[in-house]
Parts: structure tokens; sequence; C-alpha cells
């Protein structure tokens, strides 16, 4: 396994890049700003424009780390304004296995932009970076994020109970696997 750092990655009808400074407006707007979308999150719903604006200049000066992976998605007939966020949430097994962790403003929701941003993200952890496995994870009450694991392939790898935790505090985990050899 060779980390190589969040790279700009194309798809059929997305771009994944880096995230950059002037994006926190439409981050804030299309996403962060919507209780509906971090509903299941790790993290807060973002109160004012200013909290987006920090957590995106967190990630810009992190995109130097080579095992650092935050893409920003934007669909191609929509110009540069992102809609979502796709990344490595976490290392796990001695940072050998990356967890995936994504979100997408509500507008785009059941349109497949997600599992080919998932699928995306895949290949690239598979083909360039030389991951082994990896895993996500989804709170059992939001099935359509499991949905998307199973669309790109993921493998159903049971429920953990009281497992995760998010916005509805203390939760059960559905935990999904991908190995190379399973492609």
């Amino acid at each position: 396994m060779t980390h190589i750092g969040t790279q700009y990655i194309e798809a059929e009808r997305l771009i994944l890049r880096r995230f950059e400074l002037s994006d926190a407006p439409a981050m804030f707007e299309n996403w962060a700003s919507d209780g509906e979308v971090t509903k299941y999150l790790t993290w807060p719903t973002h109160s004012d424009v200013s909290v987006t604006e920090r957590v995106v200049r967190e990630w810009a000066g992190r995109y130097s780390e080579k095992d650092f992976y935050q893409w920003a998605i934007v669909l191609k007939e929509n110009g540069p304004e992102p809609i979502g966020s796709i990344s490595v949430v976490e290392w796990a097994r001695n940072g050998n296995v990356p967890e995936i962790g994504y979100c997408m403003g509500r507008r785009w929701w059941r349109r497949g932009i997600m599992s080919e941003a998932l699928g995306a993200v895949l290949d690239f952890l598979f083909d360039r970076v030389g991951v082994e496995r990896i895993v996500a994870r989804h709170d059992v009450n939001n099935p359509h994020s499991g949905g998307v694991m199973v669309k790109c392939g993921m493998i159903f790898d049971g429920v953990r109970k009281k497992a995760g935790q998010n916005n509805q505090g203390v939760v059960d985990m559905a935990c999904y696997t991908l190995s190379a050899s399973d492609r």
C-alpha cells in the first residue's frame, strides 16, 4: 500500500476533487446546514457558514498529508459547486483498512450519485493506493446508506449493537466490507 493523498477523480457524471476555501458557502447551503442530511452523521448540523469555513480550512490544511483522503463531490452538469463529500473517515487495523464515510445534499438523493462516487473511491483506493480491504458502516435507521454500499459490491458483515455514536445518540451500526479479492 502506498498513500498518495487526495487526488482528482473523474467518473461518468462526477468529479471528485479537493475542497477549496471558496467551497464553504456551497457546502453550508447544500448539506452542512440541513438537519435531515446530518441526522445520522457524527458531526452536528452547521449553525453558521463560519463553522463550515473552519472545517474546509482544516481539510485544506491537511491535503499535504499522504494518508488524508477527503473529496468534494461535484456534478459535471452543475459546474464547480460541490453537492456532497466522501472521505476516509478512519484508518483501522494499524492504518491498513480505510473506513469510508459520505454525505450529500437532499436535492441529489436517490439519483445514483453517491453510488457513483463511492464506486470511484473504492476503485481509487484498491487500484491506486493498493489497500486490501475497505469498510463502511451506517446507523441501522439509515438503510439508504447501506443500499449505496450494496450497490457498489460491498458485503454486509453484520450489525454491531451500540457500536456508534451520531446525532441520534449511541446507535446500532450495520457494517459492510469489500476485499480486493472480492471485486
